[in-house]
């Protein structure tokens, strides 16, 4: 019998639920695998699939998506071994995995944290509730590969936004390692969009795109100055780490709106 060729995996693009290669035809050679370089019009068709599906997930219940998010989790433990082979080891995936059911137990206690009843002068009930920004485009940092990129979009999607990852240059195999797991979990299409490539290609068009809300710059490194700049032309809010795991990282994707009600009314 002869011996068997293995068949080599090549990591695609994430977008709107499904796996296609760039547009444009172009890959990159990254830890010793093929790799597809996103292009501008991929970051575009992401923000368009991102968008169709933060409609869905923006309307869910927030217990609901809490659940969703756990059975992300529940998919992650069963794919310990993939995610471990592309980034520092288990340790790391456990610490990803307990993040992000940290996160979808956090997803209907938002309101009660983030928001509340102001006490007003007058026959009012005033209250103050927190809402999704949007579309959120994510500057994955280099490290820690996954957890790393875990903490970055676990605040955003707990907040019921819908997010644009561009991936680790470095380490981009993580991104769709998860990407994989996110597919086979319960999130709806297009919420989690994953593009690898070249940051200094993607970033920019993110920032200046008119249908992104956000924009979190934490793996940016020294890009963020011209991002802000560009995030500045449709007032996009911008997005730095704060702290490890805390209800007012996911706070920073929120808006709060306030209601008032006539009293006896």
């Amino acid at each position: 019998m002869s011996a068997r060729l293995p068949v080599r995996k090549t990591y695609k693009l994430f977008i709107g639920g499904a796996f296609p290669r760039s547009e444009s035809g172009r890959t990159l050679d990254h830890e010793g695998h093929n790799v597809a370089r996103a292009s501008r019009k991929d970051a575009r068709d992401a923000v368009v699939a991102a968008r169709k599906g933060f409609a869905a997930w923006s309307s869910a219940t927030a217990y609901n998506r809490g659940q969703v998010l756990y059975r992300l989790a529940e998919t992650m433990e069963t794919r310990q071994a993939a995610l471990a082979a592309v980034c520092s080891g288990r340790r790391e995936v456990a610490r990803a995995i307990d993040r992000v059911v940290w996160y979808a137990g956090w997803a209907d206690k938002l309101a009660q944290v983030l928001g509340g009843a102001n006490p007003v002068a007058g026959p009012y009930f005033n209250f103050t509730l927190p809402e999704p920004t949007g579309v959120v485009a994510v500057i994955a940092p280099d490290e820690p590969a996954l957890d790393g990129l875990v903490a970055r979009v676990l605040p955003a999607l707990a907040g019921g936004n819908a997010v644009v990852v561009v991936a680790s240059e470095a380490h981009p195999l993580a991104a769709i390692e998860l990407a994989e797991a996110v597919a086979t979990s319960d999130v709806p299409g297009g919420v989690v969009n994953v593009l690898t490539g070249l940051r200094a290609e993607l970033a920019p068009v993110l920032a200046a795109h008119m249908d992104v809300n956000a924009i979190d710059v934490t793996g940016a490194d020294g890009d963020v100055a011209a991002l802000e700049i560009l995030a500045a032309e449709n007032v996009k809010r911008v997005v730095r780490a704060r702290e490890d795991r805390s209800p007012w990282e996911v706070g920073a994707f929120m808006e709060l709106k306030t209601v008032w009600h006539p009293i006896g009314r």
